[in-house]
């Protein structure tokens, strides 16, 4: 069968092999593992709280420790596969959130728990851009697309049946068991891997941002103690030291040779819009999902199963919806679909908040999960589009990254702000929280929504169909 060799010498396969099969298998089951592990963790903050018994604060930490270390490692962990080999920082990746795993299983307390979930958050981001990155090396150019396709379908069915699982498995036996699940499917992941994967380094290898890593991970934490404690001296100084922080990350970045976010891809007002819209639309879902969850077990009573279960139709129509939102945009261009989907995403968050006690699942929940997906399937395929489709060839990787990371740290700053601006004590019970804040934090994330398709209109052009079809294939 023909071949093609690339430029470190490894021969790439050809989609619908057997060899390329199981290349596949490794990348979606790794990285599936860690879409599945984000969203059922949400489904069982009720019963950690109750086994611990947890503030509200507790719960946001055990969200946020994993998206810290996530969001701020996300483009280290691709820059150090590249050095290092795709294959075996994959590995690595999945070995440190498979052990963390275990940690989170047998935690014995509220801290313990954050603790390994930040873990967890560091192996994700060795594997979660490793999985794509050994498919791009893999595969030969004419396969890439197919073979990436495969890879997030697969990925898209994990995470479409987190919820419902995680919630059969709470229900059925203990939280404990969400994160027990990881330790074979993860196990099954690195030995495909290590058997049927190349191993696979870059040509041309950017310096590693050790410092800009650093710098930014302290940030993150800084500044989510700060918006999570949101009271107190302490809760000051640490958002003061995050901000300063911040701005020491924005000027090293400039000023190193090889920096993990190059600042230069931020003059461009279409990528600098398409991120804030991101930024926008990532944060409202996040934060809408964090309370909806627990909103629908603590006051509609309803079971983890029942819980887990409600949200699987928004997977559903992403699944379904996405590529053709994807066509549409291509021939229209994506700044209509930017600007319609969040509103869509704000009328579904805006129902959400109407939702309480005797409410019923087909005239009063199911509706908004469905009003939500709309939107979401509307926004996001356009919206990577539209991230990609004026960078230039060499920073089509980076901008990805960077994009993908910043979709993380929307949701990391939502699950730990959106309390505090919802009126939330620091230290209030689950219970409390949620009567305090829930319907305003809601419609605090819809105006996030709205915010975020006045900045496409303002932001994003209607590409020419030449243009957006080349940003297509660079995705591909």
């Amino acid at each position: 069968m023909a071949s093609e060799r690339s430029v470190d010498g490894a021969e790439h396969m050809r989609f619908g092999t057997r060899e390329g099969r199981w290349v596949i298998a490794a990348t979606a089951l790794g990285s599936g593992v860690a879409f599945l592990d984000g969203t059922v963790v949400n489904v069982a903050l009720p019963a950690i709280a109750d086994d611990f018994h947890s503030s509200l604060s507790g719960l946001q930490w055990t969200v946020d420790a994993y998206l810290v270390m996530l969001s701020a490692l996300l483009l280290l962990g691709g820059s150090l596969g590249d050095h290092y080999g795709r294959r075996n920082m994959y590995v690595a990746g999945l070995g440190g959130f498979t052990l963390a795993s275990l940690l989170c299983a047998v935690a014995p307390s509220t801290g313990f728990l954050v603790a390994a979930r930040a873990i967890q958050g560091v192996g994700a981001a060795l594997l979660v851009p490793g999985s794509l990155s050994i498919i791009a090396a893999t595969f030969s150019k004419e396969d890439r697309g197919q073979a990436i396709g495969a890879w997030s379908g697969l990925a898209g069915v994990s995470s479409a049946l987190g919820p419902f699982l995680g919630g059969w498995l709470i229900q059925s036996a203990s939280w404990r068991f969400i994160f027990l699940i990881n330790l074979p499917l993860a196990g099954a992941a690195i030995a495909i891997a290590l058997k049927h994967i190349p191993e696979t380094r870059a040509h041309d290898k950017r310096p590693l941002d050790i410092a800009g890593a650093l710098v930014v991970t302290a940030s993150l934490a800084l500044l989510s103690f700060a918006a999570i404690q949101h009271e107190g001296m302490a809760s000051l100084v640490a958002g003061a030291v995050g901000v300063l922080a911040l701005v020491g990350f924005v000027v090293l970045e400039g000023r190193i040779k090889a920096p993990m976010m190059p600042l230069e891809l931020f003059r461009n007002a279409q990528f600098t819009g398409a991120n804030l819209v991101t930024v926008a639309v990532y944060a409202a879902l996040s934060g809408a999902i964090f309370l909806v969850v627990l909103q629908l077990q603590e006051t509609l009573h309803y079971s983890p199963l029942e819980a887990g279960g409600a949200l699987v139709p928004f997977s559903l129509v992403m699944l379904a919806l996405s590529s053709r939102s994807g066509r549409i945009a291509a021939q229209h261009g994506p700044r209509a679909q930017m600007t319609i989907g969040p509103i869509i995403v704000a009328a579904g968050l805006v129902w959400f908040g109407r939702i309480g006690p005797g409410d019923h699942y087909l005239t009063d929940v199911l509706p908004a999960v469905l009003l939500m997906a709309l939107g979401m399937a509307t926004t996001v395929a356009p919206l990577t589009a539209a991230v990609l489709a004026e960078i230039d060839e060499e920073f089509t990787g980076i901008a990805s990254g960077i994009n993908n990371a910043v979709s993380r740290l929307a949701g990391l700053l939502a699950v730990a702000g959106l309390p505090a601006l919802a009126g939330v004590s620091a230290d209030a019970s689950l219970e409390e929280g949620l009567r305090q804040g829930y319907v305003t934090g809601l419609n605090i994330c819809a105006v996030l929504c709205v915010v975020g398709g006045v900045v496409a209109v303002l932001t994003i052009r209607k590409l020419r169909d030449d243009v957006h079809h080349r940003a297509h294939c660079r995705s591909c």
